[in-house]
């Protein structure tokens, strides 16, 4: 992102850098004594209040009573996020706890749950983690089983070792014999391929010759065509508890609202899913996120991919404006690049 606010002279970025720096650290409102002495600069504290006085007219700091401290707004962050941020790598500790705690081989509804768990005890905010479309992994084997009247359970296996099942609705009961041959026909002619390819072609190949052997064609297609799609996005949560102390997220009302869009998601998932094509991670700021309960909050996210580069979702932290930014954005970034590594390229599509 271009900074909003360039060029700011070295006095003003280094003030605005310690600013932040104390405030996201403390909590409270900085003073012109309090930044004399840490900042560095060899200035009287006259100089710096005129430099704070002009941070404040460009929006970057604010006066939250009548105190003669000062305390960053979202556009001050956005400054610093864009142009002044310090990061802090990863330690090696911190990059083997991330890969070990996504060596399971469990499927990749297991592994993202873990990875959620450990955006939020290592950011000590919210974890967030996009799941993948089903439509862009290869299915390993299909099953049909009959149920009571017009339902059918559909038990799929993907090459990623997830296992899906589904209960679809169909326009008229079928026979143990139909369902087996239908499975039989899918698992020997498609498996190993994604499922927004098979649907593609199986579909259009099969409603070409739908007229011509309809009696044994039409359970495949109607089969098909709901027991391959590729269902609705999702998103996993992890940790909005820990948001309930957070001094900057203290009204009930705000937090009250916070949780309900957690428990809605949607509003969430749409956030994430437009960063999927970003290059890096990506930090939205207060308003910038578009969603009202999310006004005091950052949004930090970061896609992962396959060793191909096939972006598949997207992980995220979510906490209050008031966080530790080269902090967290090395740990949205690494565990991005963790997951994208722990998941099999064979996953993805062929």
């Amino acid at each position: 992102m271009t900074p909003a606010f360039e060029p700011l002279d070295p006095r003003a970025r280094q003030l605005l850098r310690t600013l932040i720096s104390q405030y996201v650290r403390d909590g409270q409102p900085v003073g012109s004594r309090s930044l004399a002495k840490v900042s560095g600069l060899d200035v009287s504290p006259a100089t710096i209040r005129n430099i704070m006085a002009d941070l404040e007219e460009l929006g970057l700091v604010a006066a939250p009573h009548t105190s003669a401290g000062r305390i960053p707004t979202a556009q001050g962050y956005r400054v610093f996020v864009d142009s002044l941020v310090q990061f802090k790598p990863l330690s090696e500790r911190e990059r083997a706890r991330l890969r070990a705690d996504m060596s399971a081989g469990a499927g990749t509804q297991a592994l993202l749950g873990s990875v959620s768990e450990t955006l939020s005890a290592m950011s000590h905010f919210v974890g967030v983690v996009t799941v993948p479309r089903r439509e862009q992994f290869a299915f390993r084997h299909i099953d049909f089983v009959p149920l009571d009247g017009n339902r059918v359970l559909v038990i799929l296996v993907f090459s990623d070792n997830e296992v899906q099942n589904r209960i679809i609705q169909t326009r008229r009961p079928y026979s143990v014999g139909e369902l087996e041959r239908t499975a039989n026909y899918l698992n020997q002619h498609f498996a190993g391929r994604a499922l927004a390819d098979i649907r593609r072609a199986l579909l259009a190949d099969l409603r070409d010759v739908r007229h011509a052997m309809e009696q044994a064609m039409s359970a495949t297609v109607e089969l098909a065509e709901q027991a391959l799609d590729p269902g609705r996005e999702d998103m996993l949560v992890a940790g909005q508890a820990r948001l309930i102390g957070v001094q900057d997220l203290s009204d009930m009302d705000r937090l009250r609202e916070l949780f309900d869009a957690f428990a809605r998601k949607q509003e969430i998932l749409q956030l994430l899913e437009r960063t999927i094509q970003a290059q890096g991670v990506r930090v939205f700021i207060g308003e910038e996120t578009g969603l009202a309960p999310l006004g005091d909050c950052t949004v930090v996210t970061a896609p992962y991919r396959t060793g191909d580069g096939q972006r598949l979702g997207v992980v995220g932290v979510i906490g209050p404006t008031r966080m530790h930014y080269e902090r967290v954005i090395p740990i949205v970034q690494a565990t991005a690049d963790a997951l994208g590594a722990a998941l099999n390229p064979d996953a993805s599509t062929q």
